[in-house]
């Protein structure tokens, strides 16, 4: 079967869905949460691999402001992947009907994983946490500083807008907030502790935007899991199933294997 794209509404907007159908029975459906500047299209065709691997039901969508979902109409606020975690995601999950989900996010998206699991309100098969940001490192943000000098200064915009309706409000949205002085304060730690399903943390050594920091705070705050397991990539930037696909997948079907 074709995977199914659809619009679903969510959070108050309408949003990109691809689903693709389960092939086998017994496996958590999979959602893949992509990165600050990323969309349905920008995962290529590592989403789809994974599903044909695992067997799961795997849902890919575009956040709000993203891809071909509905245009961001106003700024986001420092409380922006808090809202997708506690709101626009569990909505999405209701619409289609995908329970105990295993969440795989990239950055940005690694970030709401975590916030949608340990806020608690939701049962959740695994995490699986692509180069997350538990709070902001200099490293951070001196690699988004220099994405708004090469979206001012190359064709970034121009590339951005294969994969997006509005590049240029895609990319403010996710970089003004970003570098907004009150986003320096941004920190995640206090929902690790409320993690009660296993995570799998990966983090490329040559990651130009975090670094192990991120992944050892999730090995040490994440204590009430039943297990956190941390992979660390060599030759291996933000972007790990674009750098290390094989690994990546070969990690996310143990992962999936070992859930319970």
């Amino acid at each position: 079967m074709q995977p199914q794209v659809s619009f679903v509404r969510a959070g108050g907007h309408m949003l990109e869905c691809v689903l693709h159908p389960a092939h086998q029975v017994h496996r958590p459906p999979l959602v893949f949460l992509h990165e600050g500047l990323g969309s349905v299209a920008m995962w290529r065709d590592f989403p789809a691999r994974v599903a044909q691997a695992t067997g799961a039901r795997t849902l890919v969508y575009s956040r709000y402001g993203y891809g071909q979902s509905d245009l961001l109409a106003s700024p986001h606020g420092t409380d922006y992947m808090h809202r997708e975690a506690q709101q626009a995601l569990p909505e999405l999950l209701d619409a289609l009907e995908l329970d105990h989900p295993l969440l795989i996010g990239h950055s940005d998206g690694a970030s709401i994983a975590l916030i949608h699991a340990g806020s608690g309100n939701r049962p959740v098969a695994g995490v699986v946490a692509l180069a997350p940001h538990v709070f902001v490192e200099d490293i951070s943000i001196a690699s988004i500083e220099a994405a708004r000098a090469a979206a001012a200064n190359t064709d970034l915009l121009a590339r951005l807008g294969r994969y997006h309706r509005d590049a240029e409000k895609t990319f403010r949205g996710w970089n003004d907030i970003w570098l907004h002085p009150d986003f320096r304060a941004w920190n995640i730690e206090s929902y690790l502790p409320g993690i009660r399903c296993p995570v799998l943390a990966i983090q490329g050594e040559d990651d130009e935007y975090g670094t192990m920091a991120q992944v050892d705070a999730i090995a040490s705050g994440a204590r009430n899991s039943p297990g956190v397991e941390v992979l660390r990539l060599a030759d291996c930037r933000h972007s790990a199933h674009k750098d290390q696909p094989e690994a990546v997948q070969a990690a996310i079907a143990a992962f999936l294997d070992a859930l319970p």
